[in-house]
């Protein structure tokens, strides 16, 4: 999406909704958060699952550090400790090596991935072990692009809905989906704008 098709999304989705022109109002247009398709970036997702975006980055900028260019042969060149240090739990260091290998040895094309449907992507991405419906469809929405991506299982869009719709707790997930087909075919808009207020409202630090 480019910047004036962004603009349209954000009218369009204020128009249905006056809790999204709400938030225009108050915090201003949402950042676009977008990352550049490849394994850096899938990594960075894969370091954000469960934890907060602040330590989530801050691990990521020590990975950089490490392993720069931040390759997958690089990567696979750390030991144990040394992903330890850089904050990587034992299961994401495994998640991290089983990426890495699979794109080394052809399993997975991250480029190819820029021309296949939203199905194919996540079902590409799922044969990786640590990659489930929240980072595949995070991928889709940041590094690919995808306009009506949502990532149904992320904390704070549930948070920020039952925020914003005065709901008396956050919604599940099957409750997220049916309230989100509202907002079709602009749910990754929906998303930046909820992820616009749930970070602009003060609160303690947490996952996303």
């Amino acid at each position: 999406m480019d910047a004036a098709e962004r603009l349209a999304a954000v009218a369009e989705l204020s128009r249905r909704e006056p809790a999204f022109a709400a938030v225009v109002e108050r915090f201003g247009q949402p950042p676009a958060w977008d990352r550049v398709p490849g394994f850096p970036t899938l990594i960075h997702i894969m370091l954000e699952q469960q934890v907060s975006l602040v330590s989530a980055l801050a691990a990521f900028n020590r990975l950089r550090l490490a392993v720069d260019p931040l390759t997958p042969e690089g990567f696979l060149r750390l030991d144990d400790a040394q992903l330890l240090a850089i904050g990587f739990s034992r299961q994401k260091a495994r998640y991290g090596r089983a990426l890495a290998a699979a794109l080394l040895d052809g399993s997975l094309d991250l480029d190819a991935l820029v021309t296949r449907t939203d199905d194919e992507v996540d079902a590409a991405l799922f044969t990786i072990p640590g990659i489930g419906p929240w980072t595949a469809t995070i991928y889709r929405l940041m590094a690919l692009g995808r306009p009506d991506a949502w990532p149904v299982g992320d904390i704070a869009l549930a948070q920020a809905v039952a925020e914003l719709w005065n709901l008396p707790a956050r919604p599940s997930q099957p409750e997220l989906l049916t309230i989100a087909e509202a907002w079709r075919p602009h749910r990754a808009m929906a998303a930046r704008l909820l992820w616009h207020h749930y970070l602009s409202t003060p609160r303690a630090p947490r996952s996303r």
